[in-house]
């Protein structure tokens, strides 16, 4: 975790920012929770317990700037709340989603599936792609297998 966070404070400081205590605290509990989709306000509750002092306002100003320096990316799986996801090191693309319309779980796919219709979306409309994202909406494996149980009950 420590060497993550060195990177970021160096993203942070090439764009003439620091990595202030409010902002590590804050990049500390995304990189506690990276698996999950927090929202700002899940966040600032997870940094409250580590900082009380610290704000929701920082918060937020915080994550629009990580967000800006594609530190993290800014999500809406369509509830209208705005998640956080870290973004993967070094990786060229936002990953993809499956989200759950029967439980709200959400998962992540790693691989790049959209390379050829980039491709195609390049040449036939001459449209320069510098990242996409896809997110399918979709009943979970434990939600289905959960309506077969109570179907066979």
């Amino acid at each position: 975790m420590e060497n993550r966070i060195d990177r970021i404070k160096k993203q942070l400081h090439s764009a003439s920012y620091k990595l202030t205590p409010q902002r590590e605290a804050t990049v500390r509990v995304l990189l506690e929770n990276e698996a999950d989709h927090l929202s700002a306000e899940d966040v600032y509750l997870l940094v409250k317990e580590k900082a009380p002092e610290i704000g929701l306002a920082t918060v937020y100003r915080t994550l629009e700037l990580l967000t800006e320096l594609k530190v993290v990316d800014k999500i809406n799986f369509g509830d209208g709340v705005s998640r956080y996801d870290l973004r993967k090191e070094g990786a060229a693309h936002f990953h993809h989603h499956l989200v759950c319309i029967e439980c709200g779980s959400v998962a992540e796919i790693e691989d790049d599936l959209l390379e050829d219709v980039e491709e195609i979306v390049e040449r036939d409309f001459t449209f320069k792609i510098k990242d996409h994202r896809l997110t399918f909406h979709g009943i979970c494996s434990k939600c289905q297998e959960d309506e077969e149980n109570t179907n066979e009950e």
